[in-house]
């Protein structure tokens, strides 16, 4: 049975709004502690590159930075500037920039020049854009070859293609070759012994390829492999979901010892027949991309079978449900933890058992800046 996280008292929630997200800053913490052990300890505390687009605070990021961790990677632009202005001195965008977001990028290394900024590619095409719009900087774009190791989603498989790829990085006077970013997001086995024969693969062909062309920096892995990629290479790690944990991955690869360190507030807002309860954590509330059964879990309800799920509400059925009445709160931990993060605007920080006050923003999950004049008051008009 899935219990709840011992940071959590359910009694100390009463003037907590729901539904919400609750956050432990301590868990954090040792969970930092735990990637850091993984990649060798303090003395090897740059091969992490944890990835932001789990938690997208700037909270997250201090706890990191004060633990001696200054390099990051990043989804979007703003998941970069948060992370710059939270202390990171050094920032992979893993994402191709294209259209409007190469403008932004020049700018936001022009007034966070305090960051290193670095950008992938996959195509030649997308390096002579970047080099045209870097051009007007001093410095070089640096830029890491995006490889498809197997995921198939974005990247260029080593080859001839490649090969091509890093000349064309390389002879541009507004772009440095910085080296090869690999993602195995299709790695999932719950098996160790599978996932490491399946990473196993991919670092070969990264370790084969960086002794014929050394390359500046290697970043590789996700997070079901990262203890792997820590431990046969002496590349770059970039983990995300270690920093909050969620149930999905706890089930599925018990072989990681990390602690759920955020979980969902919710309540009971109506029981609309025998042996059934509505809840207020429609899926606009928690990640709901996996089949309905599989969205979140109740540790009070372990038994709980969700029922439907619409935008505000989620009904599910319980062979307990004339235990519970309307208003009473439930502790649901989601599956997925990183896009449940993305629909909530702050986080309720518990310590010692009971909410102290502080909500952190969730800052990154806001793609666009909206100028200060567009969010003042408006006078409607009839």
């Amino acid at each position: 049975m899935t219990l709840i996280p011992d940071w959590i008292s359910i009694d100390t929630l009463g003037d907590v709004e729901s539904p919400g997200l609750l956050i432990h800053p301590a868990t954090i913490a040792t969970n930092i502690q735990q990637m850091i052990e993984i990649v060798g300890g303090d003395k090897h505390i740059d091969r992490l590159r944890p990835h932001i687009k789990t938690h997208k605070m700037p909270d997250v990021v201090r706890l990191q930075v004060a633990a001696g961790i200054r390099r990051f990677k990043a989804a979007t632009l703003a998941e970069a500037e948060m992370a710059s202005r939270a202390g990171a001195t050094d920032v992979l965008i893993a994402y191709p920039m294209v259209g409007p977001n190469i403008d932004r990028l020049i700018r936001l290394r022009n007034d966070q020049n305090q960051t290193r900024f670095a950008v992938v590619a996959d195509n030649v095409e997308n390096c002579r854009v970047l080099a045209s719009a870097a051009a007007a900087n001093p410095n070089s774009l640096d830029v890491f070859i995006d490889v498809d190791s197997g995921m198939h989603r974005t990247g260029i498989p080593f080859g001839p293609g490649l090969d091509q790829l890093r000349q064309e990085i390389e002879s541009s006077a507004h772009l440095c070759y910085a080296g090869l970013h690999l993602y195995d997001g299709q790695l999932h086995q719950p098996s160790l012994d599978q996932r490491r024969e399946c990473a196993g693969q991919i670092i070969a062909m990264a370790s084969s390829y960086n002794d014929r062309l050394p390359s500046p920096e290697i970043v590789g892995g996700g997070s079901p492999t990262f203890p792997i990629w820590a431990a046969e290479t002496d590349f770059q790690c970039s983990p995300g979901t270690p920093l909050l944990w969620d149930d999905g991955y706890g089930g599925n690869y018990p072989d990681l010892k990390f602690k759920i360190a955020a979980a969902l507030l919710t309540r009971v807002i109506s029981k609309p027949g025998p042996g059934r309860l509505c809840l207020d954590l429609g899926y606009k509330s928690v990640a709901s991309e996996m089949p309905l059964a599989n969205r979140v879990r109740f540790p009070q309800l372990p038994e709980a079978r969700l029922v439907s799920h619409s935008e505000e509400h989620l009904v599910i059925e319980s062979d307990q449900s004339d235990a519970w009445s309307v208003g009473q709160p439930l502790i649901g931990l989601p599956t997925h933890i990183c896009p449940t993060v993305a629909l909530h605007v702050g986080a309720v920080v518990i310590d010692a058992g009971r909410p102290n006050g502080q909500i952190w923003p969730i800052t990154a999950r806001d793609r666009i800046r909206i100028p200060a004049q567009a969010t003042g008051n408006r006078t409607s008009s009839n």
